[in-house]
């Protein structure tokens, strides 16, 4: 069963049994009536309506979300409305049946107090049955979030320390072993800050962007040396980016997939432009990289950096980031927007 059955199940259930235990104690010292059980039976559809009519508000305004004094107080003052609203129902009632011998009296006020503590339950049992189920929930994403992540990692190790980069990179650095000793050595310090950075991957799941920056121009600095003129690049960071955090290695990814899907397959090479400001409380980024885009959609997503960008995007941020990727002016244009409130996240979670 789900959910929403459990919970009628209970509502129907658990007021019935509520009203007939009613029916029962008033029957030992009075007479019951036709009048009566109608009564009752009324009481029984307002103690339902009101009920479930808050749990509207509990679900519109997440009251469930709130602070447990928050909480506490949405409950009592909650309990103490619908307590107030039942028992005018019931005098209302009361007046329809019974005619104007229906008073409202001392007993019908301390009646109230009697139903807000009933219905103080009705919401305990309620609030209760949430939190359980958001910490499970929790739980489980914490879980899938895991799980997904390790595996994340190992495409992302994948992805960086392929053969032909690795291959490539080595090549480079030793042409310039004997022609430029110093270079050879600067180019050395680079890769082995891409190394390093990729295997902190799972100890730094997000890191300042002025961080992943650097790592990117660490590895752009060293393709430039396999491409020579045929790689340009530039890199515009608004200052009040620079301290927003960001997946660690995605930008080094779509960078390099910029290069190896586009730049590499042209004869006269081209440039790529790194773009990053915040807009409207969200950090946005922007990659261009010479080249043109497949119009093929299952075939623009197929690659192992854009799929791991938007898994990682939907596991970190759910359905708060965006990811877009088209073609715009004679360039591919890559274009993340991530929101703020990923600075609340504890890296070094685990």
């Amino acid at each position: 069963m789900n959910k929403k059955t459990i919970y009628w199940i209970c509502q129907l259930f658990g007021w019935g049994i509520f009203i007939i235990l009613q029916v029962l104690f008033f029957s030992f010292t009075n007479s019951l009536g036709i009048t009566d059980l109608l009564n009752y039976f009324f009481w029984y559809l307002f103690a339902i309506a009101i009920t479930h009519g808050f749990r509207f508000i509990i679900l519109k305004y997440k009251l469930v979300r709130l602070r447990l004094r928050q909480q506490l107080l949405a409950v009592i003052s909650g309990s103490s409305a619908m307590a107030i609203v039942f028992v005018a129902l019931q005098f209302l009632v009361a007046r329809l049946t019974l005619g104007n011998s229906a008073v409202f009296s001392f007993e019908s006020a301390a009646n109230s107090i009697n139903f807000a503590f009933v219905f103080f339950l009705w919401n305990l049992i309620y609030f209760s049955y949430q939190y359980i189920e958001n910490y499970k929930k929790a739980e489980i994403d914490n879980l899938r979030y895991r799980a997904a992540m390790n595996e994340i990692e190992l495409n992302n190790l994948k992805s960086q320390l392929n053969p032909h980069f690795m291959f490539n990179a080595m090549n480079s650095i030793r042409a310039l072993i004997h022609e430029n000793p110093e270079k050879a050595k600067e180019a050395i310090t680079m890769l082995s800050n891409i190394l390093r950075n990729t295997l902190q991957l799972e100890k730094n799941k997000l890191i300042p962007l002025e961080d992943e920056i650097k790592l990117v121009q660490d590895y752009l600095s060293l393709e430039k040396i396999r491409y020579e003129q045929r790689l340009k690049y530039t890199i515009e960071i608004s200052e009040s980016a620079l301290t927003k955090k960001v997946p660690a290695l995605m930008l080094q990814t779509l960078v390099e997939n910029g290069i190896k899907h586009g730049i590499s397959k042209l004869e006269d090479g081209g440039e790529i432009e790194l773009r990053a400001a915040c807009i409207n409380e969200r950090l946005e980024i922007i990659i261009l990289n010479s080249g043109k885009l497949n119009q093929n959609p299952d075939e623009t997503h197929s690659g192992l950096g854009i799929k791991n960008t938007i898994q990682r995007l939907k596991i970190i941020f759910g359905e708060e980031a965006s990811f877009t990727l088209k073609n715009s002016n004679e360039k591919v244009c890559c274009k993340l927007e991530i929101p703020f409130k990923n600075e609340l996240i504890n890296n070094n979670s685990k």
